[in-house]
């Protein structure tokens, strides 16, 4: 590396443009949660939920609140705790903040000078809270898309370390997880596998990315309830446990990890009732390390519901939602639609977003 390396400056070419990106909802299909262990994951964003972000040249630099999930003005007391129940107490704003942070520090320190231009940034969003969809990396992958081309930079960064600059952001605000949900946004849809080994991370600090064709993965459905249990605490013991190297966790991880490997050599295949195994090993694992109370009732609920009816079912990440494989076809579908409604669950076919990533530099990186 140059030691003293020469300034790269941010150019003009949105001196004007109002910019708006979307980032969509996230799937990790096989091998989640050992993106957080050094493993590897598949993982697929959809088309049925995203966040957006909309970024307009302005005088002074202003972070926009959203008008309802930001929301400061109630009705009543008792209306502010029900949307506090609901919504939690945070909304978009200090996850913009963050990302917006962590993007200059990441630039200054990598000699990339910004022009002084000020903007407004707003954002919005329909991925609903606490259903292990990526909604908050969501928005931050939006923002992070909006800086990017204000600044015209994007060529100056690696596409490998954006899903780092997200997560970064999101690690600012305590939020704890992995690269997984940040590398299928990043890359715009598609299907990723995503190998994390401990060598290749500790030496350039990403994951080996390899982008899938999405028409391999079979029809599935999103099962999710309306008011869902909260997603965010399932990693915290088991990642001490992981830390202090015990070995059920370590060797149940490594397996977890296996799960992506085996399920890539099923999808090239088109082996589907591989896959079908493998959702099913991959969520019995996740149960025997996390256990069940920490899993949620609702949550099991859910898996067993559609595995009634001889459908594979496994979390698309933390709980909140699960995504279900009817081998069977359409009247498999038809039957868990009806234990889904017998339950008060929702459910819906899974709309696939396609790689938005050419066969140039964005692929290479990924090879």
């Amino acid at each position: 590396m140059d030691p003293n390396p020469k300034p790269a400056i941010s150019g003009d070419d949105n001196n004007k443009a109002v910019l708006e990106h979307r980032s969509f909802a996230r799937i990790g299909f096989l091998g989640n949660p050992s993106d957080v262990y050094f493993g590897r994951t598949i993982s697929f964003t959809i088309g049925n939920f995203w966040a957006s972000a909309k970024l307009e040249p302005s005088d002074h630099l202003l972070i926009k609140p959203h008008p309802f999930h930001d929301l400061v003005r109630f009705d009543s007391l008792d209306n502010l705790v029900y949307r506090l129940k609901n919504e939690g107490y945070y909304g978009g704003v200090r996850l913009i903040m963050a990302m917006c942070k962590v993007f200059r520090n990441y630039c200054k320190d990598n000699v990339i000078l910004l022009h002084e231009r000020n903007f407004t940034l707003s954002y919005d969003t329909n991925i609903p809270r606490q259903m292990g969809l990526s909604g908050s990396s969501a928005i931050v992958s939006a923002a992070l898309s909006c800086l990017l081309d204000f600044y015209n930079v994007r060529h100056l960064i690696r596409k490998e370390v954006l899903p780092n600059l997200i997560l970064n952001a999101e690690g600012k605000l305590g939020i704890v997880a992995g690269l997984q949900d940040r590398v299928a946004q990043v890359y715009g849809g598609g299907l990723v596998h995503m190998d994390f080994s401990k060598d290749h991370m500790d030496r350039v600090g990403y994951g080996i990315y390899t982008v899938m064709d999405i028409s391999l993965l079979p029809p599935l459905h999103l099962i999710y309830a309306e008011n869902p249990s909260d997603s965010g605490k399932v990693h915290s013991t088991v990642r001490r446990k992981w830390l202090d190297g015990d070995e059920f966790i370590i060797s149940s991880m490594a397996e977890i990890a296996k799960l992506a490997e085996e399920g890539r050599t099923a999808l090239l295949k088109k082996d589907y009732a591989k896959i079908k195994e493998l959702m099913n090993r991959n969520f019995d694992l996740r149960r025997s390390i996390f256990g069940d109370e920490c899993l949620g009732a609702m949550n099991i609920k859910m898996v067993e519901v559609a595995r009634k009816i001889g459908a594979a079912a496994k979390f698309t990440g933390s709980g909140g939602a699960v995504v279900a494989f009817c081998p069977d076809g359409a009247s498999q579908v038809k039957l868990l639609e009806e234990e889904c409604s017998k339950a008060g669950f929702i459910v819906e076919p899974v709309k696939l977003v396609p790689s938005c990533l050419d066969n140039s530099d964005d692929l290479k990186t990924l090879s």
